[in-house]
């Protein structure tokens, strides 16, 4: 019988919306002293292994034949499959929340095959639920969403992501930082790609991009661009930005010309 993924996205979108509501509780009297390190700048939570846990629950209602890829493993290994993959990130903004800087999100993607299908970011703090179906549009609580028409770099605003953990290559990115400082109406660094992804689908922002980036950080948010209107590709070439670690997000308009920038300062 085949699924009905507009439905599935619908059912997402609700157990997003309800796992969201233990993030809001939780943050209300979170406790630092529970934080866990996985890295200096690479933070994670109970509330993120909780939120995960339930998410993977309801999912495994929803579609008990699909694997899993995820953020903190609580799914068991990851499981990619021929037909459906889950690919999860429970808590993307983590420091934020840590921090109780209110931008942070929960991502869940779909895989179908080699494709993403169904797409949900839901940001937690205004309760925003931001919603794709391959072939079916975008959505922002319900309301259908497109990315902008700007077309020139000068009226555009860009979003990013700052390394946190592999550092080599970041004078190259502080030059391509200051080049779009210095063409378009500014640059933002949100904290959570989710988000920045929903954002640029949404037409809050022109384009983003980021560099060591993991599928679950970003398999939503691609949908949604696409599904916008927008273009999603890796920082030089067209290649997979899914599990390709890099992501390039625009509008469309202004793809060629972000992608320019980039390559005026990115060794490869």
């Amino acid at each position: 019988m085949p699924i009905d993924l507009t439905q599935l996205s619908h059912d997402v979108a609700a157990l997003c919306r309800r796992t969201a509501e233990f993030i809001r509780q939780e943050a209300t009297s979170f406790d630092r002293a529970r934080i866990e390190h996985k890295g200096l700048h690479d933070l994670v939570s109970y509330v993120d292994q909780e939120t995960e846990r339930r998410l993977v629950a309801g999912l495994r209602e929803l579609l008990p034949q699909a694997g899993f890829i995820t953020e903190e493993g609580t799914a068991g290994p990851d499981s990619q499959t021929e037909e459906f993959t889950w690919i999860i990130d429970p808590l993307d903004g983590t420091t934020n929340f840590v921090h109780g800087l209110p931008v942070y999100s929960i991502s869940v993607g779909l895989l179908h095959g080699a494709e993403l299908a169904v797409g949900v970011v839901h940001e937690v703090s205004r309760d925003e639920s931001f919603r794709a179906v391959r072939g079916g549009g975008a959505f922002c609580n319900e309301r259908p969403i497109r990315v902008t028409d700007v077309a020139e770099l000068s009226g555009s605003l860009i979003a990013t992501g700052f390394p946190y953990k592999d550092f080599g290559k970041l004078d190259g990115f502080l030059q391509i930082l200051g080049a779009f400082m210095t063409r378009t109406h500014g640059v933002r660094r949100l904290g959570s790609a989710a988000v920045d992804l929903a954002y640029v689908a949404a037409g809050r922002c022109e384009a983003f991009f980021e560099f060591n980036l993991n599928s679950y950080d970003v398999a939503a948010g691609i949908l949604l661009v696409r599904e916008a209107g927008g273009h999603v590709t890796q920082f030089l070439t067209d290649g997979d930005p899914l599990f390709g670690r890099e992501v390039v997000a625009s509008n469309g308009h202004l793809h060629a010309q972000i992608q320019g920038v980039i390559g005026e300062f990115w060794q490869q």
